[in-house]
This record gives C-alpha cells, structure tokens and sequence, in this order.
C-alpha cells in the first residue's frame, strides 16, 4: 500500500475536500468514539489512515503537553496536506498553547511496524475497509500492541440500509435511484478491488476472537444531508475512470446519476449508509 494507487479513492486537494466533508458527515460519532476511549492529555495515540488529518484535528484537541499523535498513511500527498492543515490549526490556537505533537509516518498500515511501538491508543476512522481481508490486519495488531493499548474503530455500512431504500424504490419512491446505484456502485468498486466493504458488520466478532478484551460496539444511520449528497457527487468526480474501466458505470450514467443526485432535496431521505463503532482493549 505504499503505491499511492493502492488506495481506491482519489489523493488530490478535491479528495481531501471530500475527507473534510466526510468529517462533518461523522462528526458525532467520531467524538462519541473519542468518548468511549477517553483520552488522557499525555497518551500516544497512533491513528491508521489519518489521510489529510480531518480526525486526526479531533485527535489532538484531546491530547494536551506531551501527548503524541503518530499519523500512518500510504499516501505521502494526503500526509502532507495533514501535516500542513495541522499545522494551521496549531496556529490559530485550535489545541491550546501546549498541545500534542504530530507526526506523519508514510507506511503501509496493513503491515505492523515500529511506529506502533509504545501506542496508548490505536484508532482509525473508515480505514479499514481499503485494507484486503481486513480480519488478518485487526488479527496481526494484537500481537504487536501492548497489552492495555486501548483500541476504536469506526466503519461505513454501505450495504444494510440498501434494504430499506430498496422497499422504498419498489414501494414508489422512485426518486431514491441515485442513492441505490451510488450504493451499488461503490460496492462493485471495493469488491473489484478486493477489499473490504463490509468489514463493519464483524468487526466486533473478529476483534473478539482475536482475543481483544471488553469489546463494544455500536450502530448508527448516517443522515442523508446535503453533506452526504456531496460526498456521494466528489466520490464519482474521484473514481469516474475505475468505474467506466470495470465496467460499473459507463460515462453518460455516471453524469446521469449525478443529476438525479443534485435534484435531491436532503429532507425526509433514508440513510445511504450507516457507521459502526467499536472500542476494546489488548
């Protein structure tokens, strides 16, 4: 994964536009995650994906004098832009005079290294889901993490509201089309892929036969907002080509799609997808 196309999504500035308003869209349940792990000022938290450090913010507005946040990503692109954001935010006075340190490792996160040494904290945010066989990676950081390393994740669910919508399109609500094919569509992308689109849905089971301790989880809807619409229109912007290559979506059907979104009005429209939250201890 240090080939920055290993990463499905896009890796310009618009992608990382698209991760700030993917931030918004998880506000709630990135602080909720955040809650449940309740950091302390000093700890080291290492956080898989940070991508351009839109939760990596939230991070380290917990964090305080000599408190760490070691970011991990592939794409040396989008932790540069984390590091520039970060560093911004710093100025402005976002994580008060003595705030936590940040520091931006280019690896590859499905292979455990030494930036996990020492690690408080483990957290990642709809990261798990571009790793292949995600399991064997949730597997392998038990054995490198110390014990007491307290550990959250959150994961999209692209798939279980898709029962809903598809009543709801067959029921008459005919308007609802672009929200199924963008679900379908993504879908079809990550399994071309071979990645993982629902890893969400076991990763609560997975973290407890791998041997975690005092697992949690939770699921929540995510809100079909204009923030969500917008997501989905920069997603196709993204991977426009892969899906023409793979044969998904030709090019007419994506614009089309793109026009049925923007026509949407965000009020009264079922969750695209949910997020599922889990946190556990080594």
């Amino acid at each position: 994964m240090n080939d920055p196309q290993g990463y499905v999504l896009g890796q310009s500035a618009r992608a990382a536009r698209r991760l700030e308003i993917q931030d918004a869209h998880f506000a709630e349940v990135s602080e909720l995650l955040l809650d449940d792990l309740a950091l302390r000022p000093s700890e080291r938290v290492v956080e898989l994906g940070c991508g351009a450090g839109s939760f990596s913010r939230r991070v380290l507005r917990r964090l305080g004098a000599g408190g760490v946040l070691v970011g991990v990503d592939c794409t040396q692109g989008l932790l540069t832009q984390a590091a520039a954001a970060l560093a911004d935010s710093r100025s402005r006075g976002d994580f008060g005079s003595l705030g936590a340190r940040f520091v931006p490792v280019l690896a590859d996160v499905a292979q455990p290294g030494s930036w996990l040494d020492g690690a408080d904290v483990l957290v990642a945010r709809t990261m798990l889901h571009h790793v292949p066989m995600a399991e064997f990676l949730l597997g392998r950081l038990r054995a490198a993490l110390k014990p007491g390393t307290r550990v959250g994740l959150i994961e999209p669910d692209f798939r279980t509201p898709l029962g809903r919508i598809a009543y709801l399109e067959a029921a008459g609500r005919t308007e609802l089309e672009p929200l199924r094919v963008w679900a379908v569509a993504i879908n079809q992308l990550y399994l071309a892929n071979r990645i993982s689109p629902d890893i969400g849905a076991t990763m609560a089971q997975t973290l407890q036969l791998a041997g975690y301790r005092d697992v949690r989880a939770a699921w929540s809807e995510c809100p079909t907002s204009a923030h969500a619409i917008e997501n989905m229109l920069m997603f196709y912007d993204e991977v426009r080509e892969r899906l023409e290559t793979l044969g998904i979506l030709s090019a007419a059907e994506i614009d089309r799609q793109q026009q049925l979104l923007r026509a949407l009005a965000p009020t009264l429209l079922p969750a695209v997808w949910g997020s599922y939250r889990v946190v556990c201890e080594v």
